[in-house]
């Protein structure tokens, strides 16, 4: 029971307190700095702390055009960051090459060499598709075990009976389903 409540708290810490480093190379970019800015403020969800270090950060968000040539790099930065690390990938040029997917010099989508975790389409997205990528990494964080081992990740049965149940209290505190809020 201590040691449940223990890794909830734990969990919440963690999914809201992720530092992102940023591997922007084009318009994507642009974009990522319009989330930190005072309309969009990722600093309200736990992400203020925009490290250049990857040995500070928990999680790359890769925006934009990735090259043959920038693809080591990429994973050099990847491998320096500390466990448990997450990996977004922004827009169409980092998802799948983007408009530039038949050119011999760019990588079609960074999870040819990085494991990604959350996709955000768009060319570029929107802020507002940002911050929903963003929580949908929150997400996936608070659902991972802490104690029990190093960072464990749960079943696939119970991963998704906890993604129900989290989506139900969402949709039931929002008012999704229709009707007057009481």
């Amino acid at each position: 029971m201590i040691v449940g409540c223990l890794d909830e708290l734990i969990e919440w810490g963690r999914s809201n307190s992720l530092w992102p480093l940023t591997f922007a190379t084009s318009c994507c970019g642009i974009e990522f700095m319009a989330v930190g800015a005072a309309r969009y403020d990722f600093a309200r969800f736990g992400f203020e702390v925009a490290r250049a270090s990857p040995r500070q950060a928990d999680f790359i968000m890769v925006a934009g055009t990735i090259t043959h040539k920038m693809a080591p790099v990429l994973r050099r930065l990847y491998d320096q960051m500390a466990d448990p690390k997450y990996v977004i990938a922004v827009g169409g040029c980092a998802i799948s090459g983007g408009p530039f997917k038949k050119s011999y010099h760019v990588l079609n989508g960074v999870d040819r060499i990085l494991p990604v975790d959350v996709y955000i389409p768009g060319c570029p997205p929107r802020p507002e598709a940002m911050l929903y990528g963003l929580m949908q990494l929150q997400r996936k964080v608070k659902l991972q075990r802490f104690f029990g081992g190093v960072n464990k990740q749960i079943g696939r049965e119970e991963y998704e009976e906890l993604l129900r149940r989290d989506l139900t209290s969402e949709q039931n505190d929002l008012n999704v389903e229709g009707g007057e809020k009481q």
